[in-house]
């Protein structure tokens, strides 16, 4: 049966995959790794969006990976013309530049699910290390809810240990009883981006503060805080170590790094570190979180919102156990129910709501 493959008595649906990308070498490399998963078959390669849209007419593919600067048509207005048309799920694959990051910024904006970085120099190397990251964005892609799609994030590097947030937390005091300052904590992975500006820019200018982890790699958190700030009302930061949480300000964990929450008397502020791969992330939500019910307690609300995986739901339980209030995306607007719902199959969040409504439940925490 086509499109199907047979493992044993169980059946999995192949992922068929249009790479575009107007370099050579990068076509025949990422069809070489992509091709050495059994769930995965690439169904073409083109070398820019006319090409791909030709192919597409005898064979439309499940998920397409895009190069942004290609000759003929840019990969921006590729994208946008495919997701008024047919929406696809597209993982962008991007340079690691500051012009590289701005313009995967309107890609995802554009409807791109996640991201797949790549440097300037050395790509065939890169792309054979980082395969297991290629291989997780397709099949990221793969299970996104295009009804709810209108931007993504990246997944995270896997690796053979998943790592706690022990591996980054060290043993310090509890949270105080009871602050005047309130603040939220917010995880969240595939289709986060646009989430978060749904989430962001219904907020006013008076809220609690926020703290944010988005899986995204390293560069591009900067970009992404840039362009939220430019429309939001709050004041949105790519976190870096002092920052205080203060209300009307939203700090977003850098790329790469880890974010936690610390406490300074009665004020908070947060903490960038280095550090391993927690739960396959860096940053993590499970290190936030948990540092949040550490230094918050009952003077946080934590929310959960659309990704892959589990990252945050063992953070999150951490904050209810704690006395924090904890809300997760509900699965209807998810574009990935996976963190959500890991979250509720534990009994870390009290009750599942609308991305609508996630605005009004900060204010109304706040």
């Amino acid at each position: 049966m086509a499109g199907q493959m047979w493992w044993g008595s169980h059946r999995m649906k192949t992922i068929n995959v249009l790479v575009v990308d107007d370099s050579a070498t990068v076509r025949q490399v990422m069809t070489d790794l992509l091709k050495k998963d059994p769930e995965i078959r690439v169904i073409g390669a083109a070398s820019d969006p006319l090409f791909a849209m030709e192919h597409m007419k005898k064979q439309w593919p499940d998920v397409v990976t895009l190069d942004v600067e290609m000759p003929r048509m840019d990969g921006i207005s590729f994208l946008r013309h495919l997701m008024a048309t047919h929406p696809t799920p597209v993982v962008i694959c991007s340079s690691l530049t500051e012009k590289g990051a701005e313009t995967t910024m309107q890609a995802l904006a554009a409807g791109a699910v996640s991201i797949v970085t790549k440097p300037q120099l050395g790509v065939k190397k890169f792309l054979e290390d980082s395969s297991s990251q290629l291989i997780e964005a397709v099949k990221a892609a793969a299970q996104a809810n295009m009804k709810c799609m209108k931007g993504g994030t990246p997944p995270a590097v896997p690796v053979a240990q998943k790592l706690t947030a022990d591996a980054v937390l060290s043993a310090s005091t509890h949270a105080m009883a009871q602050t005047t300052d309130r603040l939220v904590a917010i995880g969240t992975s595939t289709g986060g981006t646009q989430a978060l500006e749904v989430v962001l820019t219904g907020i006013p200018r008076v809220c609690p503060g926020i703290v944010i982890v988005q899986h995204m790699p390293e560069k591009f958190t900067a970009a992404f805080a840039e362009r939220l700030n430019s429309i939001c009302q709050i004041e949105v930061l790519e976190a870096k170590t002092g920052d205080r949480v203060i209300p009307g300000r939203a700090l977003i964990a850098p790329g790469g790094r880890h974010m936690l929450l610390k406490r300074s008397g009665a004020q908070y502020h947060v903490e960038v570190v280095e550090g391993p791969l927690v739960n396959r992330h860096r940053p993590s939500v499970d290190v936030l979180f948990r540092s949040v019910a550490k230094f918050a307690g009952r003077n946080a609300l934590g929310i959960i919102m659309t990704g892959m995986g589990d990252d945050g739901a063992a953070g999150l339980l951490e904050m209810r156990q704690a006395g924090a209030r904890t809300v997760g995306q509900n699965e209807a607007t998810c574009v990935v129910y996976g963190m959500p719902k890991e979250a509720m199959k534990r009994g870390a969040t009290e009750r599942e709501i609308p991305l609508t409504s996630i605005s009004h439940e900060i204010l109304a925490y706040g």
